[in-house]
């Protein structure tokens, strides 16, 4: 009988220690990060813009938003930064991503979308439970396998290059989908719903990424998106980012000091356009694509509240650098006759529109000036942000992304052999800005891309622009030239932020003294 009775307490208490870890996981947090690609500053309705995006504009009106969030200007180093909460160096290469220490955790991770990062293979392979996307860069939205007239292979800009897609550990390459209403950001979208129905309530949390490839060029869109916006640009894109402009100045997102750059060096007055229909019809799907992303921001978001864990999902927005310039050929060797919209199409923004995609800010995707690297940033979390619709202007980066999914995982520290013996944390948690707290700021932020660099300290910005090209010297590595301050072949800019964020004023002959100080600094940080 006593025999019976321990065995009956000893079965009582392992119920209770395992009740009681199911309670404490459940009690923390679920993430949903989304992240946009080549979104600029100013594209959604919250940010100053005229495109429809009701669903991130009401998770904006129920949480927070940044003003001076910064990404890392392409989207490899941007993803490598959220993945690894680390720069884009050496170091970031070997590191733990965030799903594998938050999988240790207890959480269940899933991800849908565009890949690209650089530093993961197969997600599944590499931390995450569920996969379903792009395992590259950017390819068709609409039956990617398919081959657009006189194009050699399916794929993007290049001959013979195909994107292979994968769901969980099955590589599809070339895929061909069979729905004939297959739109690449439907599908991220429904996989992110459907990811949800099976894990969304389920004892332990939940991180699901969303990595849409939207608005990323080619521009292609739904005929009935497309028809909300087709004649909304033919006021031009002065117009378009002077309404901005002021929008941004009454929403409280800028300063009205501030100025407002010229155009584009490259950019001609609208005026002075004769074919303005054809560049009305690419701004309105590029819009037409944000407008189908929030649409299903706002499937991934009725599921949460279907579900009752509002209160408890941390939900995240950004985009991984600016709006993109860039202005491919490819169209004119694959279908040159068809105009952006459908999948026969391949067609990019060009630096027209993308200059008013990133008002207030100069320069674009690839650049380190603030229209390259500032990103809109919404947070959304019921239960801990206190300003709810506040705007926040303080600093932060894409590498805190990670440190903050780590501080409300309850993980206090990865510097130790489970997780890697050689990272170290950059990034800062955004949870005390959530809390209405000021957050001690990073000493000092840098960028790196191509011929572009970068460095902030407090309100003091450093930039080296691709008209000084030093393509190929890496700015992250310490004994660089770009670190010599008598070398006279670098012609610095220097920008306060506080009074110039866009960067009208170049102070480098007026402080010789900061940029000494600063490159100093980072040398010897």
């Amino acid at each position: 009988m006593l025999k019976k009775y321990f065995i009956s307490m000893i079965s009582f208490s392992i119920m209770v220690i395992f009740n009681s870890c199911r309670s404490e996981l459940k009690q923390k947090p679920n993430i949903i990060l989304i992240m946009a690609d080549d979104l600029g500053f100013s594209d959604l309705g919250s940010y100053g813009s005229e495109i429809n995006t009701p669903n991130l504009d009401q998770l904006a009106k129920n949480g927070l938003r940044f003003t001076q969030f910064y990404n890392n200007a392409k989207c490899v180093p941007s993803r490598i930064s959220l993945l690894t909460g680390l720069y884009p160096d050496d170091e970031a290469q070997n590191a733990k991503n965030i799903a594998q220490i938050l999988k240790s955790a207890g959480y269940n991770t899933l991800m849908t979308g565009k890949n690209g990062s650089g530093i993961i293979g197969l997600p599944t392979e590499e931390g995450f439970d569920r996969f379903f996307g792009l395992n590259s860069g950017a390819s068709n939205y609409f039956n990617p396998g398919l081959r657009r007239p006189n194009e050699k292979e399916p794929g993007r800009k290049y001959y013979s290059e195909q994107r292979p897609w994968a769901e969980d550990g099955t590589i599809m390459q070339p895929f061909t989908p069979n729905d004939k209403n297959f739109y690449a950001t439907d599908a991220f979208s429904d996989y992110a719903v459907r990811y949800l129905d099976e894990y969304g309530n389920r004892d332990s949390p939940f991180f699901l990424y969303v990595s849409f490839s939207a608005p990323h060029f080619p521009l292609q869109a739904w005929p009935e998106d497309i028809a909300k916006y087709k004649g909304k640009y033919m006021i031009g894109w002065d117009a378009i980012r002077k309404q901005r402009y002021e929008r941004l100045i009454n929403l409280g997102i800028i300063d009205e000091n501030w100025k407002l750059p010229k155009r584009d060096i490259n950019v001609k007055k609208w005026d002075e356009i004769t074919n303005k229909a054809d560049y009305d019809l690419s701004m309105a799907v590029y819009a037409a694509m944000i407008d189908r992303m929030d649409q299903g921001i706002g499937k991934i978001m009725a599921k949460v509240n279907e579900l009752g864990i509002e209160n408890n999902t941390l939900v995240l927005f950004l985009s991984d650098n600016g709006s993109c310039a860039e202005d491919y050929k490819a169209f004119k060797t694959t279908a040159p006759e068809i105009p952006p919209g459908p999948m026969e199409s391949y067609r990019t923004l060009g630096v027209e529109w993308a200059n008013a995609s990133n008002t207030p800010f100069r320069k674009y995707k690839w650049w380190c000036h603030e229209g390259g690297i500032s990103t809109p940033l919404i947070a959304y979390w019921p239960n801990v942000i206190k300003n709810v619709g506040g705007i926040n202007h303080q600093v932060g980066h894409i590498m805190d992304i990670m440190a903050t999914c780590l501080d409300i995982a309850d993980i206090a520290s990865i510097k130790n052999d489970e997780i890697s013996p050689i990272q170290t944390m950059k990034g800062k948690s955004l949870v005390p800005i959530f809390e209405g707290q000021t957050r001690d700021e990073h000493k000092f932020l840098f960028w790196s891309f191509s011929d572009s660099y970068a460095m902030r300290k407090g309100n003091w910005k450093l930039v080296l622009s691709h008209s000084n090209p030093r393509a190929g010297i890496d700015y992250f590595n310490e004994e660089s030239d770009l670190l010599k301050t008598d070398n006279e072949n670098i012609e610095w800019e220097l920008y306060n932020l506080k009074s110039d964020r866009t960067e009208l004023y170049n102070l480098a002959e007026k402080h010789p003294e900061i940029i000494a100080d600063m490159l100093k600094e980072r040398k010897n940080k």
